[in-house]
């Protein structure tokens, strides 16, 4: 509990036992649930999560969105934590960002990746196609966005009755924020937080493929709210 509400983690993976580890050691002791969504490892990543006590949700569909809206229908705490398995983003800081949540009164808190603070954690590529995609959600939906890309978000679990999630694949960490953003009463913020390289695995984006399927989908997004 973190005054008075309940706190879900949901962590979506595909064969990160070295890094959903680390991840679920940093977990801080606020945290009531924590469901870690297997979205097809071939690794040990299930018989780590559950020696930790987490909840495993198997949804063989891949796609990193489906892998979210699985765990977001089993989710039963207040507020949601989202990050990924691979130890890149701090699951220390989530007693932090829960205070700066509430400290600003907001519905949406989106963990911003930039400034990068370790240059060794994100590519050069990944950066220009962060700031192109970032700039997309801004000028589309007139709200500056300084990380649309990014993974680690902390939310009411209330909103997700007032939002439509549609993507399946990437795609949808730039959705949630843009519906956070447009829908009326949710009110949404950005905070930086300190970014790492992955721990083992391997990364699942696909630079240009991923990167043009994000620009496509935040226009025909766009013209949903129109």
């Amino acid at each position: 509990m973190y005054n008075g509400e309940s706190v879900t983690v949901v962590i979506p993976c595909l064969n990160e036992e070295r890094g959903v580890e680390q991840v679920l050691r940093a977990m801080p002791e606020c945290i009531d649930e924590v469901i870690v969504v297997d979205n097809g490892s071939t690794d040990s990543t299930r018989q780590v999560v559950r020696s930790f006590g987490a909840k495993v949700i198997v949804e063989d569909r891949r796609g990193y969105g489906r892998a979210y809206k699985s765990g977001f229908a089993n989710a039963s705490g207040d507020i949601i934590v989202t990050l990924d398995g691979d130890h890149s983003y701090p699951a220390e800081a989530i007693s932090y960002l829960l205070g700066a949540m509430q400290s600003l009164g907001v519905d949406f808190l989106s963990a911003s990746r930039f400034p990068i603070r370790r240059p060794e954690a994100m590519g050069r590529m990944q950066r220009v196609g962060n700031l192109i995609l970032s700039l997309g959600v801004s000028l589309l939906f007139l709200r500056w966005v300084r990380d649309s890309q990014s993974g680690m978000w902390i939310f009411r679990r209330s909103i997700l009755d007032r939002i439509r999630l549609d993507a399946d694949s990437f795609v949808f960490t730039a959705e949630i924020k843009m519906e956070a953003i447009k829908r009326r009463g949710i009110r949404f913020a950005e905070i930086p937080i300190l970014y790492s390289p992955r721990l083992g695995g391997v990364t699942k984006l696909s630079p240009w493929r991923d990167g043009l399927r994000n620009l496509f989908f935040m226009f025909k997004k766009r013209l949903q709210f129109q």
